[in-house]
């Protein structure tokens, strides 16, 4: 289970097998079955979850009760709802299981604890931060420029296997579309082919 967490923190930092050691200490597992929730709006977000095995999204609810996902995350991605686990308020955010899923859980001390006894995580966090932050601002440009057919082929550039593992529904609820419209946006390029 640690080897995948290890795996891709070396993708970006150098480890020691003492680093490895420390690190797991860390760290609890926790299995979530589908549609089991990690998170709830309102709750306060005690964990960072690495992602070992499985799918999850992190969504809201707007008052009309439509779901809109802000994020998927899937083995070697890390899921929370960033600004309630460092500020301790109210998550604006759901985090539920689309697959059966095995996470590695931090809790903020330990995640504080870790930087400091690890320094190597530290910047191995910094360097997430960035990554996510460009993403997010590549994201954000991409929903107010590109047209609906553009952002779903954006999406399926990027990962290709998406649509094995999501619903249509799902995948049009990310890209801010009605699945009717992704419906034809498919039918439309295998027209094409």
């Amino acid at each position: 289970m640690f080897n995948i967490l290890f795996n891709h923190i070396q993708e970006k930092v150098s480890l020691t097998e003492a680093d490895k050691l420390a690190i797991s200490r860390f760290f609890v597992p926790k299995k979530l079955r589908k549609r089991q929730y990690h998170l709830q709006e309102g709750e306060v977000c005690k964990y960072f979850a690495f992602v070992v095995k499985g799918l999850l999204r992190t969504y809201n609810v707007d008052g009309k009760g439509n779901e809109h996902i802000n994020f998927f995350g899937w083995e070697g991605w890390w899921i929370s709802d960033f600004n309630s686990f460092l500020s301790e308020e109210p998550a604006e955010f759901n985090i539920d299981a689309i697959e059966d899923c095995e996470l590695l859980l931090i809790s903020k001390a330990d995640y504080e604890a870790l930087t400091l006894a690890v320094p190597v995580m530290d910047r191995y966090f910094r360097i997430l931060y960035q990554n996510s932050i460009v993403t997010k601002e590549r994201r954000l440009m991409s929903s107010v420029t590109h047209t609906a057919e553009e952002k779903y082929l954006e999406l399926m550039e990027s990962n290709s296997k998406i649509s094995e593992r999501l619903s249509q529904n799902l995948i049009a609820s990310y890209l801010g579309i009605a699945p009717e419209t992704l419906s034809r946006i498919k039918k439309n390029l295998s027209s094409r082919k």
